[in-house]
């Protein structure tokens, strides 16, 4: 996979022993890369008219069955699995949740003690077990036989208990661990949890989850803020810097001042926006008869604005993205009348720079 290792011309020459550290960190991803290509192949085993064997044809098959299932509006997604499953399984979970599948993690163990309560009818269950013999399981699966629940099992072996007893059984590739011994999860707990990713996004697609849904369910931190639209940080009211084309310059300097946005909207009669003075503008009228000039004289007919629904990561970058980057967009509605103003402070107090 590797090219012989060349010393950085920054850096000390690796020994032999560290060379073997970054081989043997090379041979993992490897193993688990090749693990992701067997089972790519398999899904696309779906797409042919003809199967090169049951185990390929099988997965891409189960995976359509799988998002046309969990697709139904008001199905829940009920995740379980123990060990290294389980810890695969939690991510998954988490990913259903925030992409708009409405989904839960359930412990096997706990649900043996109680927790099988938290299993409502119509649920669907995505059982975790790369052996299928996972006797942790056997409650749930007793469960979800009983009451008709829908059981989704993700596993390695076609002729495991827990694939025998699913509805879907989505059956990962025959595929090496990276693990010199063969024993510890490692090329399989990738590809469930490249699998669990997949299912989600395509879901995601098929339920026409956007940026608005995301943001939603991410409020919080940068991504959060990311997501956020310009209505949320906009100023509005009296704390816009506004005023009429004929406003003198001494009175545009004292607005410009009083609201510290570093610039002035000029509004015409019928209330919408004909022109933006800056503090550029403002400092090359002053050359002038200060008491002859007007707003109208010096101001920019043509101003960069922006709408209330654009994103707050897309304003900042139509205020970089520029010859000379601007700090403030006046927010116009669909008759260009102000709605509001969004500096630049207001991005970065918002966490979106």
């Amino acid at each position: 996979m590797t090219d012989s290792l060349q010393p950085h011309p920054d850096h000390s020459p690796v020994s032999t022993e560290q060379a073997d550290m970054i081989e043997s960190a090379c041979k993992v991803l490897q193993t688990e890369r090749d693990g992701l290509a067997h089972m790519m192949a398999a899904l696309r085993q779906a797409l042919g008219p003809a199967h090169e064997g049951p185990e390929a044809s099988d997965l891409g098959q189960a995976f359509i069955r799988t998002v046309e299932a969990l697709s139904m509006p008001a199905r829940r997604v009920v995740v379980t699995g123990i060990g290294k499953s389980g810890h695969i399984g939690r991510k998954i979970q988490s990913t259903l949740a925030s992409t708009g599948t409405p989904s839960i993690f359930v412990h096997p163990a706990e649900a043996s003690h109680g927790d099988l309560g938290m299993l409502q009818p119509g649920d669907a269950i995505l059982a975790l077990s790369n052996s299928g013999e996972t006797s942790e399981l056997a409650d749930i699966v007793s469960h979800a036989r009983r009451f008709g629940l829908l059981l989704i099992a993700m596993t390695a072996r076609a002729d495991s208990t827990l694939a025998r007893a699913a509805d879907i059984a989505l059956v990962l590739p025959q595929s090496p661990e990276a693990c010199p011994m063969g024993l510890a999860p490692t090329t399989s707990s990738t590809m469930q949890l490249a699998l669990g990713d997949a299912l989600a996004i395509v879901l995601l697609t098929q339920r026409g989850f956007g940026a608005d849904d995301f943001g939603i369910f991410h409020p919080g931190g940068r991504l959060g803020a990311q997501l956020r639209d310009v209505r949320q940080l906009m100023h509005v009211g009296p704390s816009m810097p506004l005023g009429s084309p004929d406003l003198p310059l001494r009175q545009v300097i004292m607005e410009m001042t009083h609201k510290a946005f570093g610039c002035m909207g000029v509004v015409g009669p019928d209330g919408t926006l004909v022109g933006l003075i800056t503090d550029g503008d403002l400092r090359r009228a002053l050359e002038q008869d200060i008491d002859g000039t007007r707003a109208a004289d010096i101001m920019n007919t043509n101003p960069q604005t922006i709408r209330p629904d654009v994103l707050a990561v897309d304003a900042l970058r139509i205020m970089n993205d520029r010859p000379r980057p601007i700090t403030s967009l006046f927010v116009l509605d669909t008759q260009r009348r102000p709605l509001g103003i969004l500096h630049i402070h207001d991005l970065l107090r918002a966490g979106v720079a």
